[in-house]
């Protein structure tokens, strides 16, 4: 379609994190800006940690969110195509949303792709590079089909409230993270990754809250971060001519 020409890139917006003051005016700012790159979106790619929580059962899904879907659901109508990549909060993505709105979703530690004529590798983050034992063990844990039959067998009335604080532990964890080793730690994770595929030419990712854009050293590569939509609001946007720019949304 006319005018449809470039691909975005978000993550990490935690649509209905306990911990966001208005949760509210936070659906409406991500609405907002889906809204403002709808008629360019040829693609928008999510990469995880979309929803800060999400669990679909057989026949029952989770309340809320209905402006953000309903947006979604009408940009794929529109012929924009959608790809949601699981993170470690919305990693209970099944097939309701792909079902009911026609996207595509992934959960992968990442995949590759081309587009614009530029190799990217694309992940949510936490299943690449180094990583706590116990977080990795936690991971494997929440994808484990026969734990996700257990998991869907109690009343919401207790996994919610689990699943609420798991939330926070976390964030209060990545609250004390140092932004610079958090940094080299992208890079680092982007150049082995760029070691395996020599082509690469954007290492994207999200799940550290930092925006970040640099080199991967001794490589035409770059490493992407995207940030997080609870302090940054920001978004990469790959152009019909392959380059990579990063934004924040006002």
């Amino acid at each position: 379609m006319a005018g449809r020409d470039s691909t975005y890139f978000i993550s990490d917006l935690h649509l209905g994190a306990r911990y966001i003051t208005d949760p509210r005016a936070h659906q409406a700012r991500v609405v907002s800006f889906l809204e403002s790159i709808a008629p360019r979106a040829q693609r928008l790619y999510m990469l995880g940690d979309v929803l800060d929580y999400w669990f679909e059962y057989r026949d029952v899904v989770p309340r809320g969110y209905v402006r953000f879907f309903g947006q979604l659901a009408r940009m794929a109508d529109a012929g924009t195509e959608i790809l949601w990549m699981t993170g470690n909060h919305d990693i209970w993505l099944f097939d309701y949303l792909r079902d009911e709105i026609g996207i595509r979703t992934v959960d992968a530690p990442y995949i590759r792709t081309t587009l614009a004529g530029r190799n990217l590798i694309l992940a949510h983050g936490d299943r690449i590079g180094p990583q706590k034992a116990s977080f990795r063990f936690i991971c494997s844990l929440f994808r484990n089909r026969l734990c996700q039959r257990m998991y869907a067998a109690l009343h919401p009335r207790l996994t919610v409230p689990f699943a609420n604080a798991w939330s926070r532990h976390s964030r209060a964890e990545g609250g004390h993270a140092d932004t610079r080793a958090l940094t080299d730690n992208i890079v680092a994770t982007a150049a082995g990754l760029v070691r395996e595929f020599p082509d690469t030419d954007y290492v994207i990712t999200g799940h550290h809250h930092v925006v970040t854009d640099r080199p991967v050293p001794g490589t035409h590569a770059r490493a992407i971060c995207l940030g997080d939509w609870i302090d940054n609001c920001a978004y990469a946007l790959l152009g019909p001519d392959g380059n990579l720019t990063l934004h924040r949304y006002k």
